[in-house]
């Protein structure tokens, strides 16, 4: 891959949107589950079929008072047994009375011929058919558009049975409907149809009879018209509510989306700026006052911005001090072997040749303790903990320097005055690293014969360890810089090149990885003399059982 594939990859995607897909994500949701709640609420199928009920039993009152007035004053009887309608009274009665209610009336006589229609006027030209004109039609609302196929789409999705197509003939007969044929046969039923264009066509018929004899059946009719008038109403307080409701909605999506999204947005593009950022120079956004997520996660990032600025700062100083620890041999060594080219004396080469071996060794150390800071902090961060007890760790130490030769060098004691536990959650290997580092160091500066004392008590729930040795001490003012990398402070007559100077400074890394402190100070007598140094380990105890 490319270096300009590589930084293509890396570069983030511009947003230009002037809502972010996040707050678009939010007002969906919320709009969807609000949707949802009015949807069902709009499905008005139980009350619509409590209304057609309601109608249906208005319309058969009605259609019994009619009966047992066309009974009354329509029927003459001749004897009990021979009694029959007067077509033409019978017409006046019905229709005087259908014009009252709004409803068409329709009267059979016993043998199913119908012989009152209230919508059909007989005349000289023959029959005229009265219809009446429904008020101005929705269709080309869009809102009644829409509750209409809504109507039309629950009624599918939820299998609800759909009324029966209301059909009239044009010569009607009592037979043409079931509920007039029921009522020729002494029965009061209701019936609700449709007509091909949706309409609600409600019926109701009774028997017209006198001293029990049915003599003929009469059917009342209405459309539904205010059927739908009450559905439409209702739905329309409930869009009403809704649209409140959506509008509450959107603005309280808007203020969420606004105090998650936009200061996700923000740390986003300060992060983008922090890569770019060359001098490191750029902080993350400050939302240390919200108590919530966002504050949590602005809180990380900025600890991970100054960590990882510590490191970088780190690595650049690092790399500094190699590269000036690596020239000084480099340095040495190119000018022995540009001398030895020009010199024939055997003695004078042999010593150069010496001086060659001493560079490479001093290179080899350098480059080796180089390569051991450098992975200590990763092996630090990937290595797995464990209980390690420091007492046995120690004396284990000391013992196998005993077992060693070491003639001429100082002689290594150690005393453990507590009797609480000594065991740390650590890693041994480099808990040893750091002890064997200062013994070694201790060992350079102690005289021959002399002595390091190692102490290991316990103060709290810290373990706190002292390597004491005879040597001349440390420099003042140095206590804390003998720690830093490639520290040079060597004793008089040791031969230069010998000592990395990364041992303290790979002591400190570790102990500061374990949560611990090290430190340094000098040994006095009673007048204040040096008796020598003094390096102190404190790390933190595990927990009595």
């Amino acid at each position: 891959m490319t270096e300009g594939a590589a930084e293509h990859q890396m570069k983030p995607r511009t947003r230009g949107r002037w809502v972010s897909p996040l707050t678009w994500r939010i007002l969906t949701v919320n709009l969807i589950a609000l949707g949802v709640l009015v949807a069902g609420i709009l499905y008005l199928g139980e009350y619509r079929r409590n209304l057609i009920a309601a109608e249906l039993d208005a319309l058969r009152v009605q259609a019994d008072m009619f009966a047992a007035a066309l009974g009354e004053g329509a029927v003459i009887s001749e004897t009990p047994s021979n009694q029959f309608m007067v077509s033409e009274i019978a017409n006046q009665i019905t229709r005087r009375l259908a014009a009252t209610t709004g409803a068409r009336a329709r009267l059979f006589r016993a043998d199913g011929v119908m012989i009152v229609d209230s919508r059909r006027l007989a005349g000289p030209g023959g029959t005229v058919q009265i219809e009446i004109l429904s008020p101005p039609t929705t269709d080309a609302d869009p809102l009644g558009r829409l509750l209409k196929l809504y109507d039309r789409a629950t009624r599918q999705a939820g299998g609800e049975d759909a009324l029966p197509l209301y059909h009239e003939n044009a010569l009607q007969r009592a037979g043409d409907y079931s509920e007039s044929n029921a009522a020729l046969a002494g029965e009061s039923v209701v019936a609700a149809r449709q007509t091909k264009n949706g309409k609600i066509v409600l019926s109701a018929a009774v028997p017209v009879q006198r001293y029990k004899q049915v003599l003929g059946a009469l059917m009342l009719s209405r459309d539904g018209d205010k059927i739908e008038e009450a559905l439409l109403d209702v739905r329309l307080d409930i869009l009403k509510v809704f649209g409140l409701a959506a509008l509450l909605t959107i603005l309280m999506s808007l203020y969420l989306a606004g105090t998650i999204a936009r200061p996700i947005l923000r740390l986003a593009h300060a992060a983008e700026r922090i890569r770019l950022d060359r001098g490191r120079t750029e902080k993350m956004p400050d939302y240390a006052h919200r108590n919530d997520e966002i504050g949590d996660l602005a809180n990380s990032l900025n600890a991970m911005t100054e960590a990882l600025g510590l490191r970088l700062d780190a690595i650049e100083r690092f790399a500094a001090d190699v590269a000036h620890e690596i020239k000084n041999p480099l340095t040495s060594l190119r000018s022995a072997v540009e001398t030895a080219a020009r010199i024939d004396d055997p003695a004078r080469r042999d010593k150069l040749t010496a001086i060659i071996l001493d560079d490479v060794a001093r290179l080899d150390r350098l480059i080796s303790d180089i390569s051991t800071a450098s992975r200590l902090d990763a092996e630090l961060n990937r290595a797995e903990y464990e209980l390690v007890d420091v007492a046995a760790m120690l004396g284990a130490m000391v013992e196998m320097l005993r077992s060693a030769d070491r003639a001429g060098r100082a002689t290594v004691t150690l005393e453990i005055v507590t009797h609480e536990p000594t065991q740390v959650q650590g890693i041994g290997d480099r808990l040893v690293q750091v002890f064997r580092n200062l013994i070694a160091n201790a060992e350079t500066f102690s005289p021959e014969g002399g002595r390091i004392r190692i102490a290991l008590g316990r103060e709290g729930d810290h373990l706190v360890a002292t390597v004491d040795d005879d040597g001349p001490g440390i420099p003042p003012g140095k206590e804390a810089a003998i720690f830093e990398r490639f520290y040079t402070e060597r004793p008089q007559g040791e031969k230069f090149g010998t000592h990395s100077g990364l041992g303290l400074s790979i002591s400190k890394q570790i102990v500061d990885a374990h949560r611990g402190a090290i430190f340094a100070a000098n040994r006095r007598g009673g007048g204040g003399n040096v008796l020598g140094a003094r390096f102190t380990v404190r790390l933190p105890a595990t927990a009595d059982d």
